[in-house]
Parts: structure tokens; C-alpha cells; sequence
């Protein structure tokens, strides 16, 4: 009796070469975009400056991981055995900026 399993997997594009070049573009962009809004939000200091740069931290890492580490051509359970622990990661940053900034802001009022 034979068993064959069935592995679901993304092939990868016969223009990687393009893809890259494509994801490059897109990265320069975002650092292009991080770095003036760091300049332009310098003198603030508020919680949004925060997420504004976390939330193009990860739009840049997706491309990073998706792309170059080739992660978009896995299979689903390993992408998510990867990406799940990651989330948990950056949700309990996010948790730790939110108990920092309520800290800030009781020590300002004492």
C-alpha cells in the first residue's frame, strides 16, 4: 500500500531576479520613508512616533522574510510556526511600550 502525502508549497517565480530587484526598491523606499518621519518627528516624543516605526519596522520585515529568506515560497505550517511566536513577540513589545508610557505619565503627575 502505498502513502503519498500531499505537501501543499508555492513554487517559486521563474523571475526571482526580478523579484528581488522589485522587493529592493520597495525596501529602499520604506527606509527612505522611516528615516525622513524619524527626522520629522524628532523633537516629539509620544506614543505614535512609536507605533509609526514599528508598524514600518514589520511592513519591512515582511518583505525581508517573504522575499529574501524565501518564506513566501514555504509551506503554511511552517510559515506559521515561524510568524505566530513573532506576533506574541511584538505584541508584548507593544504591551511593554503601553506599561512604560503609563509609567512616564504617573511619574509626571506625582
Amino acid at each position: 500500500m502505498e502513502h503519498t502525502e500531499h505537501l501543499e508549497h508555492t513554487e517559486t517565480p521563474k523571475d526571482m531576479k526580478s523579484q528581488i530587484w522589485k522587493t529592493f526598491w520597495i525596501l529602499f523606499a520604506f527606509t527612505i520613508v522611516d528615516i525622513v518621519l524619524y527626522f520629522i518627528l524628532l523633537p516629539y516624543q509620544n506614543m505614535m512616533k512609536n507605533w509609526v516605526f514599528i508598524i514600518l519596522g514589520i511592513v519591512k520585515a515582511y518583505y525581508i522574510v517573504g522575499i529574501f529568506m524565501h518564506m513566501k515560497f514555504e509551506r503554511k505550517s511552517l510559515m506559521y510556526m515561524i510568524v505566530l511566536p513573532m506576533a506574541f513577540v511584538v505584541f508584548l513589545v507593544a504591551l511593554m511600550l503601553n506599561e512604560g508610557d503609563f509609567t512616564n505619565l504617573l511619574r509626571w503627575i506625582k
